[in-house]
């Protein structure tokens, strides 16, 4: 009898792209790294603001400052971020990253004096650095096994932030309304704290899985021929760097303070939960909706398009309280803004080798958190003197704007 043939050996996660389903699955459920790290951690804050600061008797100077020691630690977690991926596997980077936000998101609910608070949020913009960064590797690398689906796969990872966004639209005002007095909005800190653990639970499975998921080999073209380059060549990406800088001094301006201002033009806790809810199921849409985009996209366009919308959702509130109108600014804000930091990860997945992915995902962040350092505590300035919150959302809408302009210079690499 002739000798049957051996049966070829399984292939490994790294040598075949993953079956569709199960990878749509895993971004959905990487996506709760994005929920974590800016969903609850970073924008959750917008909901806290108007009663802290009304409890604590701030300034918008001083509330503006909380977001920007947040983003500070942000931007000195984006840089520690790649040297720690040299040591440690993205998805150990990731638990751990999500953890320390979980402990530094409850640790807020027991200060009330403004030093401590400022710790607090430094210290939870450095932890969800160390997620967001070691994610979006995550993202890329499992894109990059699914040919035609990178963009809606980077895309689900993003829109997690809506997830996060929704959630503390609907747990804040309720945990503000039952929780005692003095300082009912501690119980809020602690309940969103709750929120990220159980977040930190579902990474888990897609930590572990993609694990060993390794970058698939280049494709055979003259680009990967050579030898990769050592470094990013920074000078080529200036144009989309600067304009993503821009985007972050932009958007977290609305962000920080646009519920401040639906309280001010006289808003009820429903309206403000329903805007803002609807603000981040419209951040978990865009996914899809800008998902081909990401594709065609090699250069600046899809950064200098989405910049341009946003700055249009950015001035609406600072130009009429109409109900309606407030309601479309957070719907296309929501359906825009997460996908403006998607676009940079589509630019580094589309220009660089994949040996240069993480420097090129950290060197984005970094200049996105640099931007958020400056905005909120401008338009916190802004917002202190004559004109108000609404003059603050103009200088916002401007900023976004002159970011346009400048990555639709951005050319492909």
């Amino acid at each position: 009898m002739p000798a049957r043939p051996h049966a070829p050996p399984p292939a490994s996660p790294s040598a075949s792209a993953l079956p569709a389903i199960p990878a749509l699955w895993l971004a959905v459920a990487l996506s709760m790294g994005a929920a974590v790290s800016l969903g609850i951690t970073r924008f959750a804050y917008a909901l806290l603001l108007p009663p802290m600061r009304e409890d604590l008797g701030w300034s918008y100077t001083l509330a503006g400052a909380m977001n920007t020691v947040n983003a500070l630690g942000y931007l000195l977690g984006a840089l520690a971020t790649p040297l720690l991926l040299r040591r440690l596997a993205p998805g150990t980077v990731l638990l751990a990253g999500s953890v320390l936000a979980t402990i530094f998101m409850g640790l807020s609910g027991f200060f009330t004096e403004a030093a401590p608070l400022l710790l607090q949020r430094l210290l939870a913009g450095v932890a969800s650095a160390l997620v967001f960064v070691a994610g979006g590797l995550l993202a890329a690398r499992l894109g990059a096994h699914q040919p035609g689906r990178g963009g809606l796969l980077l895309g689900l990872y993003y829109g997690g932030t809506g997830w996060g966004i929704t959630l503390s639209a609907v747990l804040v005002p309720s945990v503000l309304a039952a929780a005692p007095a003095p300082h009912a909005w501690t119980w809020a800190w602690w309940a969103l704290g709750l929120a990220c653990a159980a977040a930190t639970l579902v990474l888990w499975w897609p930590a572990r899985a993609l694990q060993v998921l390794a970058p698939p080999p280049p494709p055979p073209t003259a680009f990967n021929a050579a030898p990769p380059p050592a470094r990013v060549r920074w000078r080529a990406l200036a144009p989309a760097l600067l304009g993503y800088g821009l985007f972050g001094v932009g958007y977290i301006g609305y962000m920080t303070f646009v519920v401040a201002l639906l309280r001010e033009q006289g808003a009820s806790g429903g309206e403000v939960t329903w805007f803002y809810a609807l603000l981040g199921l419209a951040v978990v849409l865009s996914s899809r909706i800008w998902a081909g985009l990401l594709d065609r996209s090699r250069g600046g366009q899809a950064l200098a398009l989405l910049n341009g919308l946003l700055g249009v959702a950015t001035v609406l509130p600072a130009v009429t309280s109409a109900w309606p109108v407030m309601l479309a600014s957070g719907l296309l804000f929501g359906g825009v803004f997460l996908s403006v930091v998607a676009s940079t990860t589509a630019l580094v997945r589309h220009n660089l080798p994949q040996v240069l992915w993480a420097s090129g995902i950290s060197a984005f962040t970094i200049v996105f958190a640099a931007g958020q350092i400056v905005g909120p505590t401008v338009v916190g300035l802004i917002a202190d003197g004559p004109g108000g919150l609404a003059r603050g959302l103009v200088f916002s809408a401007c900023a976004l704007w002159v970011g346009a302009l400048v990555a639709w210079r951005q050319k492909p690499l």
